[in-house]
């Protein structure tokens, strides 16, 4: 870790986590695409030496004609950047599942938040599920307690079992008095072997909400309808799938309509000030900005 960190204003932390969290690859995506759009800069390295399991986690090597140029250890990374018309900064940890003493592993995450400074963290993950990938991609979620959980504006995660790195970094954060919650986005099973931008779209949505800033999404639409395009020819041409997904969008249905969308509880005011923040994070500004 360097000794020298710069200064932030603010910061949130966002991390993601390559391996069991990451169905998908949507996490991990979503992260990437931040990194990008953002103009993040290298902030720090995790020193791979104690945490993962080269023979798993293998180096990458380079070479030009024939000579070894250089040695890359994958480990987890951390960038920063200043998160558009906000001011702040945000900080991205770019990461891969650790193999060993995932406890010391948080520990020295957590030593770097708090010289950073960092006030929140947002960790993105990916489960597979039994969800149809015709519709929205489902996404759930855990806070810090129970007000945090409910201004999640998602589905709460009922989830109980083994867990991965993101579920033993939120509760160290969470013991050490971090605010700090998860975004899980559900993930067709059938699919799972391949990249799934529809996913990532999906957490990087939840992120926008989250910190009121608009993440521009590039070219990740045109990414997802391909996807779609190519699983949709893939259950075509298959009966035996065609029918597994007519299934799932049947339940999906039941499952809306048994759990339906009360807006009582939302006054205008609140209404109109969701409204107002969309319309600024994609630059058109509020009644009577723009064109």
């Amino acid at each position: 870790m360097p000794s020298d960190l710069p200064d932030l204003v603010d910061p949130v932390l966002i991390a993601a986590f390559e391996g069991w969290n990451d169905a998908g690859e949507a996490a991990s995506t979503a992260l990437e695409h931040l990194e990008l759009s953002w103009d993040a800069e290298p902030l720090a390295s995790i020193d791979p030496e104690d945490y993962y399991d080269f023979q798993v986690t293998r180096p990458l090597v380079t070479m030009t004609d024939g000579v070894t140029r250089r040695i890359e250890w994958q480990t987890t990374r951390l960038s920063t950047a200043k998160m558009p018309g906000t001011g702040r900064h945000v900080v991205l940890v770019n990461g891969i599942e650790p193999n060993l003493r995932w406890k010391s592993f948080c520990a020295e995450l957590l030593g770097l938040i708090e010289k950073l400074g960092v006030t929140k963290v947002i960790n993105l993950g990916a489960m597979l599920t039994d969800v149809p990938h015709t519709r929205p991609t489902p996404v759930r979620g855990s806070g810090y307690d129970a007000a945090s959980t409910s201004k999640l504006g998602v589905e709460p995660s009922n989830y109980q079992g083994p867990t991965g790195i993101v579920g033993v970094f939120q509760s160290a954060c969470i013991e050490a008095g971090i605010p700090s919650l998860s975004y899980w986005a559900e993930v067709p099973h059938y699919v799972s072997q391949a990249r799934v931008p529809k996913a990532a779209i999906a957490l990087l949505l939840r992120v926008e909400e989250a910190l009121d800033v608009e993440v521009p999404l590039g070219g990740l639409p045109d990414q997802a309808e391909e996807w779609e395009r190519t699983v949709n020819e893939m259950a075509e041409a298959d009966d035996e799938v065609r029918e597994y997904v007519r299934q799932l969008e049947l339940q999906a249905v039941e499952e809306e309509e048994e759990q339906p969308v009360d807006l009582t509880e939302a006054s205008g005011d609140e209404i109109a000030a969701d409204f107002e923040r969309y319309l600024r994070r994609r630059g058109t500004g509020g009644p009577g900005g723009g064109d």
